[in-house]
């Protein structure tokens, strides 16, 4: 895991299980992190528990061989969450995905710590600006949604609010880049993006299935081995522009006719087809990809595409009951 240049002074409210895993990668990146929750005891609790889950992913080469003295030395429980944000530069709020829960939280935090300090909501859905107004000093305010398991997941989204300041943005980025994530600023819209887009395969997915034209399981070995294969190292619209968008222009043509409006070829992609645009084959698409570059593309796919295969032999199937 990477280590950041500078060291923050970080408050992880809320000790469970995404809390946890978000106090790791700061304390692995080379932050002092304190971990607060509702109780000194649960606080307490949650610390005891990475330690001694450190211990055993240590032996199974999940951290770094020296992780469970770095996370013991780095990693303190708080007493109180007011104590432990007071002398923060950077604050998670992790608790409850519940506006009722959060907005408590975040008054008693925003009243407690510094004025320059960061407060960084996680949540997966609730939108900041319903959030910002339990803030004193909004500015100062934003979302950073991580992904679950925290410590292992490197996607991270940047949610500015109404209020938040360009600086305070720019502040978490290299923070949550500096431990080694991938933090993107995405915009304060429904779901932000991830979730967005997980929550439309997952809703046509149980219409599939609702449907009985697949099972479950059938479902997730035809996604994890097809284009979910694909997905850790080209977004969809790489992958469209490696395809060809007039490939994917047809498709949707095909879709639209049997399914209906909700499959209707995206806007976008007609106009880019009409002007002679069909991705890395020719003119170009949405992404930096190009015909220039298509060999390199093409080779770091195939290297890619292999490790992978081998890697997913190594680890096997996931346990089932079977």
């Amino acid at each position: 895991m990477s280590t950041s240049n500078t060291t923050n002074r970080i408050t992880v409210v809320g000790a469970g299980y995404m809390g946890g895993g978000m106090a790791v990668s700061f304390a692995l990146g080379g932050h002092h992190v304190s971990l607060a929750d509702a109780t000194p005891e649960l606080a307490a609790a949650g610390r005891d528990r990475l330690l001694n889950e450190a211990v055993s992913f240590v032996e199974r080469g999940l951290y770094p061989a020296d992780a469970a003295d770095i996370l013991a030395e780095r990693i303190s429980s708080a007493k109180a969450v007011a104590n432990a944000v007071s002398e923060s530069t950077y604050i998670a709020e992790v608790v409850s995905e519940r506006i009722d829960i959060k907005s408590g939280v975040l008054v008693s935090v925003a009243n407690a710590a510094p004025d320059d300090a960061i407060i960084a909501t996680n949540t997966s859905a609730i939108p900041i600006r319903e959030l910002e107004v339990h803030v004193r000093k909004p500015e100062r305010f934003l979302g950073v949604h991580w992904m679950n398991p925290a410590q292992f997941v490197p996607g991270v989204e940047i949610i500015a609010g109404t209020y938040t300041k360009d600086e305070v943005v720019s502040r978490a980025t290299e923070l949550i880049s500096g431990i080694g994530k991938v933090p993107v600023k995405v915009p304060d819209t429904p779901g932000f993006i991830a979730n967005r887009l997980q929550y439309a395969l997952h809703k046509e997915s149980s219409r599939l299935v609702e449907e009985g034209l697949i099972s479950a399981d059938e479902l997730d070995a035809v996604v994890s081995n097809s284009f979910g294969f694909r997905l850790a190292f080209f977004g969809p619209m790489a992958i469209a522009d490696m395809a060809g968008l007039d490939v994917y222009a047809d498709t949707y043509r095909s879709l639209h006719g049997e399914l209906g409006e909700a499959f209707a070829p995206p806007k976008y992609l007609q106009e880019l087809v009409s002007e002679g645009k069909l991705g890395v084959k020719h003119g170009g698409g949405l992404t930096r990809l190009s015909k220039a570059n298509s060999e390199a593309v093409a080779s770091y796919r195939n290297a890619a595409y292999s490790s992978l295969s081998r890697l997913k032999a190594e680890v096997g199937s996931a346990p089932s009951e079977a």
